[in-house]
């Protein structure tokens, strides 16, 4: 079993703030007062500016100057694009890494998968979003192509908040089972079929998302 990590004081006010945006208990456009929420978490402001900050890296808040910190917007068209553009550039890459991974690679995908299989319902969020950025990351190193992996890699940062969302929503036994489909692809060596699943498993991850915010309005 994974052991889930100690988190710092900001960690976890991160962990609070991110969920109640998750949950629709902080809207798309409102604006964090540091005050506020300072008295309203019993901490205070240091450790809120730094999950604050965190927050932004990840996408869930704006900051601008002089205005401070508001809840970015999330909208269907946004996540929509960025899991089409996350699965054409991620397909692109399963058909260059097709007879550049070793079997100790596919090998250790399939480890990956397997745990994120045992774990789902019991470890941290964390704990499967880093095997899961583990699993992708494998063939995107193997593709051989240094550009493209730099450009997946500020895409998904620039994103994270949806990929967060996604390992959040505990909806993870259809990503598993085309998870074992690409493995089974890559072992078979077949191209033009790894390139197909893993740019269906962005999409359906992207639509996961979008039933769950359609789910709570």
């Amino acid at each position: 079993m994974v052991k889930t990590p100690i988190r710092t004081i900001s960690e976890q006010i991160a962990d609070q703030l991110r969920d109640a945006i998750l949950k629709g208990q902080i809207r798309s456009g409102e604006k964090l007062s540091e005050p506020q929420w300072a008295e309203k978490l019993k901490v205070s402001r240091t450790p809120l500016r730094e999950a604050i900050r965190s927050l932004g890296a990840e996408g869930f808040i704006t900051i601008t100057p002089r205005k401070g910190a508001v809840v970015s917007p999330l909208t269907v068209q946004d996540i929509r694009e960025f899991y089409e553009v996350k699965g054409l550039l991620e397909g692109y890459a399963a058909r260059l890494a097709i007879h550049r991974l070793t079997s100790a690679q596919i090998d250790r995908m399939d480890q990956i998968n397997e745990e994120i299989n045992r774990e789902r319902e019991v470890t941290h969020w964390r704990s499967l979003f880093n095997l899961h950025n583990e699993f992708h990351h494998i063939f995107l190193q193997a593709a051989g192509n240094s550009k493209l992996d730099q450009i997946v890699t500020q895409l998904t940062q620039q994103f994270q908040r949806f990929r967060i969302a996604l390992t959040m929503s505990g909806r993870m036994e259809g990503s598993i089972t085309q998870h074992r489909d690409i493995i089974k692809a890559f072992r078979d060596h077949d191209a033009d079929r790894a390139e197909i699943l893993v740019r269906e498993n962005a999409v359906c991850g992207g639509e996961v998302i979008i039933q769950e915010i359609l789910s709570k309005c």
